[in-house]
């Protein structure tokens, strides 16, 4: 999809703006970035909960004025919302989706979609037999300064695209999360964050050929990874690297991409939820420039995920998005598996 396809996505008519939402799973994601940006907008509302807590749900219940709130998935099921979010860990995407299609819920999931590409390809038959539309949750691709960046590269003003890397290095130190146990999460940081890297590769380079790389145990001993790294092919014919790590304190993060005639670089996007990131564009002939942006993705995700689902149209990302970027992700840990602790 091309950048003016895209900014149609997003441009949604009032008459469009009403819809009602359930969420499965109540995590901090949803809590403190979800269902705050959701309820920005006035027309969207949270009607049922549902958390296999059921003092959870309660919880978010009232702290968002829904409803009602469940710990019974089939009962959540029964009632009347338009669009479900699950939050869920990874290993519930697959049934809870598969549900909710068969309910007849248009489906906003997590990344990733599943633990397995066998898995994905179901939600994804399941939810076409159903006539249901299935959004991820790959937010990263809808910041503005991302879609300037895409806008660039199909202008072809940064010429032949040699290669377009991308970067995102936190600390978070094994604990009780669901993301240190594999049979949960299916892997660490390559299955937590490096998923979204994948996501914004093929979306700014295309379609990927081949990946080499590594996913090993560098700092932490777990269960999961804690490092991943890897070099990419795209079918155009150039490259593409990425990084990720559960393992550093201090370490950029950032997006670069390097054509012929110049390069692109996105600075304090990932890993920085609604804060001021930064584009520099450094084109042969034109002088350097620099442009700063505060943006909540999320918002933009929403917006074009809701007129999605009210005009019944393919989502901007979904399940076969999604399936691509699993299908990655296993050859990648099929190269090299992690140490065990």
């Amino acid at each position: 999809m091309k950048v003016p396809q895209l900014r149609e996505r997003l441009r949604i008519p009032k008459k469009f703006l009403n819809m009602k939402w359930g969420v499965a799973g109540c995590g901090n994601f949803l809590e403190t970035a979800f269902l705050p940006t959701l309820k920005q907008n006035k027309r969207n509302k949270l009607t049922t909960v549902y958390s296999s807590n059921l003092a959870r749900a309660k919880f978010i219940a009232e702290k968002f004025s829904a409803k009602n709130y469940f710990n019974d998935f089939q009962e959540f099921l029964k009632e009347d919302f338009d669009a479900l979010y699950i939050s869920s860990k990874n290993s519930d995407h697959y049934w809870q989706v598969i549900e909710a299609a068969k309910a007849g819920k248009n489906i906003l999931c997590e990344k990733p979609l599943a633990l397995n590409s066998t898995q994905v390809k179901e939600m994804i038959e399941v939810c076409n037999q159903n006539n249901v539309q299935l959004a991820v949750n790959y937010v990263y691709r809808f910041h503005p300064l991302v879609i300037k960046a895409k806008e660039l590269i199909d202008k072809q003003l940064l010429g032949k695209i040699v290669y377009i890397s991308a970067n995102y290095n936190v600390n978070y130190s094994p604990n009780d999360n669901f993301r240190f146990t594999k049979a949960d999460s299916g892997g660490g940081v390559l299955r937590d964050i490096g998923t979204h890297m994948i996501d914004l590769l093929m979306f700014l380079g295309g379609d990927i050929q081949q990946v080499k790389g590594f996913v090993d145990n560098v700092v932490y001993s777990s269960q999961v990874d804690d490092n991943a790294l890897a070099v990419l092919k795209f079918e155009a014919g150039n490259y593409g690297y990425f990084n990720v790590s559960f393992n550093c304190q201090k370490a950029p993060n950032r997006i670069e991409i390097v054509g012929y005639k110049g390069s692109i670089t996105i600075e304090r996007l990932v890993s920085n939820r609604n804060g001021i990131a930064k584009i520099i564009i450094d084109i042969h002939g034109e002088a350097k420039k620099a442009f700063r942006k505060r943006a909540n993705k999320l918002s933009f995700l929403l917006k074009s995920v809701q007129k999605s689902f009210l005009n019944n149209e393919k989502p901007f990302v979904g399940g076969e998005e999604a399936l691509k970027n699993v299908l990655l992700m296993e050859e990648l840990e099929s190269q090299c598996q992690p140490k065990q602790s």
